[in-house]
C-alpha cells in the first residue's frame, strides 16, 4: 500500500511537466478560438493523441498509479490550460471509468480501445445518465431497457441529456432502468456500439462555459444492443437485483447502482479539474497585480488586492489537499467514511467559482472582457458546482454520511 505523501516522485514530476508543457504550448493558444466557435476541438484532441496524452495507455497508467495522484495531477495540469478543451480531451474518461468500474475484463478490453481510436482516427465516448426530469434525482430515470430473451438483446428507449460527447461519440455508455419497482437500485449500464440504429443526437446545448466541449441530448428509439453489451453481464445483474429486492422487502440498506459508482470514482478527478482552473485564474491575477499600476504603484501593493491573492492561494492549496487525500484513499482501498470524495469535489468546485470571480475583480474592467482569459475561466468554473453532482448534492451526501440519517 502506498503511503500518503505530498511529494511527487520523479516519474510523476516528469509527467506533470510534460502535461504542463502541452497545456501551455498547445491548449492555451487554442482556447479562445474554440470557446468562440463552440465546437469540439478535433485538431487539439488529435495532437493530444499523437503525443500519447489522449490514449488508453496514458489514462491507464495514471488510473493505476498506486499513490492515486496520477489522475488528479493530470486533470489539474490540463484544465490549467483550458477547461473546455481539456474536457474534450478527458471527457471520454467518464465513459471509460463506467466500463472499468462495472464491466467484465472482456468488455474492458473490447470497448475502451474503441472509445479512443488512434492518432490517425481519433474517437470519443459518452456517458449518458442524466435525463430531462432526472438529473440529481436518479430515482426518477425513465429510460428503459427491456430484455428480449429470444434474441438475447436489450431494447433501449428514452432520452438522455447533458451528455458530454453525446451523439458524436463512437461508443455510448447508457444507464437505463431494468426494474422500475426498485427505483435507483433497478438501474444498469449498457454499451451502445458504433452506428447502432435508433440512437441519434438531439439538441446540442449552447452553454455559458466549457464551450469547446460538446454537450447534447441523446435520443434512444428502439435501440437494440446484444446481451454482451450489458456491463457486468446478466448473471451479475440478476444477482444484484435479487439482493436489492430482498433488502427492499426487509427494509434493509440501499444498494449502490452503476451510475453512482461511476460518479463516486470520478468526484476527486472533477475536484482536480476545478483546482486547475482556479490556479490558472489566480496566476493571471497575480501577474496582473504585479504589473498593473494605479496611483504610482503596483496594485498588489494595496492590502485589498494582496489579501485577496493570499486567500485565493490558500483556498487552492486546501482544495488540492482534499483532492489528493480522496484520490489516495480511493487508490489504496480506504473507504470514504466521511464522504471524503464528495468533500473534495464540493470544496474544490466552490473554490474555483470564488477564485475566478476574485480574479475578474482584481483585473477590473479588463477582467470583464474576452481579451483576458479570466473572463472565460470564470464562465467555465460555474460548471464544477453543477455537473457530476451539484454542490447541494455533495452536501447532502456528506451530511448523510456523517449523521447516518436519510436527510432530505
Amino acid at each position: 500500500m502506498a503511503e500518503f505523501t505530498l511529494e511527487l516522485n520523479d516519474d510523476q514530476k516528469q509527467v506533470r511537466d510534460w502535461l504542463h508543457g502541452f497545456a501551455a504550448d498547445v491548449i492555451r493558444p487554442a482556447a479562445s478560438e474554440w470557446d468562440e466557435r463552440e465546437e469540439t476541438p478535433w485538431p487539439v484532441i488529435q495532437e493530444a493523441a499523437k503525443v500519447g496524452i489522449y490514449s488508453l495507455d496514458f489514462y491507464a497508467q495514471q488510473f493505476f498509479d498506486p499513490t492515486g495522484l496520477g489522475i488528479p495531477m493530470a486533470m489539474e495540469e490540463l484544465f490549467w490550460g483550458d477547461a473546455g478543451i481539456a474536457l474534450s480531451i478527458v471527457g471520454t474518461g467518464l465513459a471509460a471509468v463506467g466500463v472499468l468500474a462495472n464491466g467484465t475484463e472482456e468488455q474492458i478490453g473490447t470497448w475502451i480501445p474503441q472509445m479512443y481510436g488512434d492518432a490517425d482516427d481519433v474517437k470519443v465516448a459518452a456517458f449518458c445518465s442524466s435525463e430531462p426530469d432526472a438529473g440529481s434525482d436518479v430515482a426518477s430515470m425513465r429510460t428503459r431497457a427491456v430484455y428480449d430473451q429470444a434474441k438475447d438483446e436489450w431494447v433501449l428507449n428514452g432520452t438522455k441529456t447533458w451528455a458530454t460527447n453525446g451523439g458524436i461519440a463512437n461508443v455510448h455508455v447508457v444507464v437505463a432502468v431494468v426494474d422500475p419497482g426498485l427505483g435507483s437500485k433497478g438501474h444498469a449500464s449498457f454499451i451502445v456500439p458504433p452506428d447502432t440504429p435508433g440512437l441519434s443526437q438531439g439538441q446540442k446545448f449552447k452553454k455559458h462555459g466549457i464551450r469547446a466541449s460538446h454537450t447534447a441530448e441523446v435520443v434512444l428509439e428502439d435501440v437494440r444492443v446484444p446481451g454482451h453489451c450489458l456491463l457486468g453481464g446478466k448473471d451479475k445483474l440478476d444477482q444484484r437485483l435479487a439482493r436489492a429486492r430482498e433488502r427492499a422487502a426487509s427494509g434493509g440498506e440501499r444498494v449502490k447502482n452503476a451510475a453512482m459508482a461511476t460518479f463516486e470514482a470520478s468526484r476527486p478527478a472533477v475536484g482536480a479539474m476545478a483546482v486547475g482552473t482556479a490556479r490558472a485564474a489566480y496566476e493571471v491575477a497575480l501577474d496582473y497585480a504585479k504589473t498593473r499600476t494605479q496611483f504610482g504603484r503596483p496594485i498588489i501593493d494595496n492590502q485589498g488586492v494582496a489579501f485577496q491573492l493570499a486567500d485565493m492561494r490558500t483556498q487552492i492549496d486546501a482544495a488540492r489537499l482534499l483532492v489528493w487525500r480522496a484520490s489516495w484513499m480511493a487508490a489504496t482501498g480506504k473507504p470514504f467514511t466521511s464522504a471524503e470524495g464528495s468533500m473534495s469535489k464540493l470544496y474544490a468546485s466552490e473554490t474555483a467559482k470564488k477564485v475566478t470571480a476574485q480574479a475578474v475583480q482584481i483585473l477590473g474592467g479588463n477582467g470583464f472582457t474576452r481579451e483576458y482569459p479570466v473572463e472565460r475561466m470564470h464562465r467555465d468554473a460555474a460548471i464544477y458546482t453543477i455537473f457530476e453532482g451539484t454542490s447541494e448534492i455533495q452536501r447532502l451526501v456528506i451530511a448523510r454520511t456523517l449523521s447516518g440519517m436519510q436527510i432530505r
